[in-house]
């Protein structure tokens, strides 16, 4: 890795190390109505991406076309509120594992889907990196009790999760992840507002408490704003399929903090799937061939320069 795949590496996986870490936030908010926690949340982060926008941010958003608009109408829909209304609505009838299990499985249709949108074949290492991240996630999650149901609301959060970083690709380049982060947060907080009027009424909105405001707090300031920011950043510098691999972190990072509010346990199970993703990520990312190359030996091959063996990546 260069120093930018490196960085990016770095910004992807803290992304989603907040994301995972967010799951103890979610616990407190049981009792909030959803949309309306959907649009405090997005509405705050929005507000405060504004200033972080970047120069000529007005500019370049005249200059995107009614395609693109709707395409990122469709990320905060699809990536954000529906995911998590996916999510939501899964649990009621399955066990958290389950929709966990199945957006476990999101770098293995990145790794394949985007290629084939390129007009590409799919990369066997970031393939196969995906694999290892998707078995990974499953054991640190196990299975759970479900019926059809929650199967079919957790294959839409794994729609959702697809469609976060899939529907961002062509956007991202000529906004940037500022500009990114901060007019798909506007955009959410529209829809979430929609949506709360037509499913929940006059209801879909009130006064937090205080443990509410700060569970709320944490997700807009440092999930969103920062999350968010991070996770563009990243896959603009290694590409939506290495970037993904890096969602298998959120399942751990869940895990480990899961203990610290009384939530969860981290045994055995936990330990192994955890090394299986960071083996996954390794893999996919091109780290544990590089490190390979470096001594002047790949697994599975002869022996070839560090150059020849990086083509391959």
């Amino acid at each position: 890795m260069n120093a930018t795949t490196t960085r990016g590496a770095l910004l992807a996986a803290f992304a989603c190390v907040l994301v995972g870490g967010s799951f103890t936030a979610n616990s407190l908010l049981g009792d909030y109505p959803y949309a309306g926690g959907q649009f405090l949340r997005y509405g705050l982060a929005f507000l405060l991406l504004v200033p972080l926008a970047g120069p000529g941010a007005t500019t370049r958003l005249r200059t995107l076309g009614a395609g693109r608009w709707l395409r990122l109408a469709l990320l905060a829909a699809v990536g954000m509120v529906g995911f998590n209304l996916a999510v939501l609505a899964a649990e009621r009838t399955a066990e958290p594992a389950v929709p966990g299990v199945f957006v476990g499985c999101a770098p293995v249709v990145v790794a394949v889907l985007v290629p084939l949108m390129d007009g590409r074949r799919p990369q066997r290492v970031v393939l196969y990196g995906a694999l290892f991240v998707a078995v990974g996630a499953f054991t640190v999650q196990g299975w759970g009790r479900t019926d059809g149901a929650g199967i079919a609301f957790s294959v839409c959060a794994l729609v959702g999760e697809v469609g976060f970083a899939v529907l961002a690709v062509p956007v991202l380049r000529p906004l940037g992840p500022r500009l990114l982060s901060t007019v798909v947060c506007g955009v959410a907080a529209v829809e979430s507002a929609l949506a709360g009027v037509l499913v929940d009424g006059g209801g879909w909105l009130r006064r937090p408490d205080a443990v509410e405001a700060g569970a709320l707090l944490w997700q807009a300031a440092v999930v969103t704003v920062v999350g968010f920011v991070c996770w563009y950043m990243g896959m603009q510098r290694i590409g939506a399929e290495r970037a993904t691999l890096f969602s298998g972190l959120i399942p751990v990072a869940a895990a480990c903090t899961a203990p610290l509010v009384g939530t969860g346990s981290y045994g055995v199970a936990q330990a192994v799937g955890s090394a299986l993703v960071c083996a996954g990520v390794a893999v996919g990312s091109g780290a544990a061939s590089l490190r390979f190359a470096r001594r002047g030996r790949v697994p599975g091959t002869r022996q070839r320069t560090p150059e020849r063996s990086l083509e391959k990546l």
